[in-house]
């Protein structure tokens, strides 16, 4: 409550300095980790944003008008969070907002849209209570409910695997959603969980709680961190001669988590959004066109943000004037959208109902494993 007396109070100071729209554009604003701790988040989302604009204003924009973007830096911060969501909706005036990568911004920023009544749509926050906050808020991914359903049936239906531990952030609203999802899946599934363990986000030692797991003889330890903490913890985890597979989520998915742990993650296992091995032609265009504009390949983060733009816009081309109570209205109308993340229906919690694939890292590459449907 603390905090949303905070928004409100924010919201008020800055509400009488909004811009005039240009009538000629669409104005959309983002909101994005670029710098500090989960950096990489926010630079492969702003990637797959610029890239799905610039496809669409070349392409004579939306119903003739042409998009035009502001993202601002939130830093990796929770303060900056509120504060660029407030100057986007009271300064700037946008009409829909591209929510952020995490689940735990993107419910701060979740609070200020509602409030003004600013449709957002998250691209890749995972946690069930960020669409709950109210009607104007969206997504364009799974949520955790099915990501931890997905990862205790791989593990005890793929790999037969039955004991297993867990390793979780306890301050991150994702890793103890997804963790506790996972628990009461695998247990439904015959399995068991011998330890919980945790640590916060910027803990740099994790041995006191790799010696507990390692006295438990488990079969596989879940850590559905983001990849900075995940990638010590790997690399600690075989200094103390722990053999057993990681498991993990989305937030494993960036090429830091390789440069930190190199080797040490090999055959382990994450659930994901996409895989860049994907057989489909909309994918395969994505992957290459990518590929050819950043010299690198396409992080998940970029696909779920490029989707997210098209998803967006296809809302926007659908109504017959373009204000936010429209755009609200035409997301929760969107049925069958086919991204190159896959395929996407909105459900009545706001929430895109797709599919999940499962990859194994050897070394810096994700390997496709299986898909899991909703």
């Amino acid at each position: 409550m603390k905090k949303l007396v905070s928004v409100i109070a924010v919201s008020l100071f800055v509400f009488s300095c909004t811009k005039k729209a240009n009538e000629n554009e669409i104005l959309i604003g983002s909101y994005s980790p670029n710098t500090g701790a989960t950096a990489t988040f926010g630079q492969f989302q702003m990637n797959g944003t610029q890239m799905a604009i610039e496809e669409i204003n070349a392409a004579g924009g939306i119903n003739g008008k042409k998009i035009r973007h502001i993202n601002y830096d939130n830093k990796s911060d929770n303060d900056e969070t509120l504060a660029v969501v407030n100057r986007l909706i009271s300064q700037d005036g946008v009409v829909a907002i591209l929510g952020e990568a995490t689940s735990g911004r993107s419910k701060i920023g979740a609070q200020v849209a509602q409030q003004h009544k600013i449709p957002m749509l998250t691209s890749s926050a995972t946690n069930p209570d960020v669409t709950k906050i109210g009607n104007y808020i969206f997504r364009a991914c799974f949520i955790d409910p099915f990501q931890g359903t997905v990862m205790a049936k791989f593990m005890t239906e793929n790999l037969k695997l039955k004991k297993a531990a867990i390793l979780r952030d306890i301050k991150n609203d994702y890793s103890v959603g997804l963790s506790d999802i996972f628990t009461q899946k695998l247990k439904d599934a015959g399995g068991e969980i011998l330890i919980d363990v945790s640590y916060q986000e910027g803990d740099i030692d994790f041995k006191s709680q790799l010696t507990a797991i390692k006295s438990k003889n488990v079969d596989a330890i879940f850590v559905p961190g983001y990849y900075n903490e995940v990638a010590l913890i790997a690399k600690q985890a075989k200094e103390l001669g722990i053999k057993q597979p990681l498991l993990g989520g989305d937030g494993w998915s960036s090429p830091k988590l390789y440069e930190i742990a190199k080797n040490s993650l090999d055959g382990s296992y994450f659930s994901n959004h996409y895989t860049t091995e994907s057989t489909d032609p909309k994918t395969i265009a994505f992957v290459k066109a990518y590929r050819e504009k950043y010299k690198e390949d396409a992080d998940v983060m970029a696909a779920l943000a490029y989707d997210a733009v098209y998803f967006m816009a296809e809302a926007i081309k659908n109504t017959t004037e373009v204000t936010p109570e429209n755009i609200r209205e035409e997301l929760t109308k969107i049925k069958d959208f086919h991204g190159v993340t896959g395929k996407m229906s909105m459900n009545e919690n706001r929430d895109a109902i797709k599919s999940a694939v499962i990859v194994q890292i050897q070394g810096p590459e994700y390997k496709y494993i299986t898909s899991i449907n909703p």
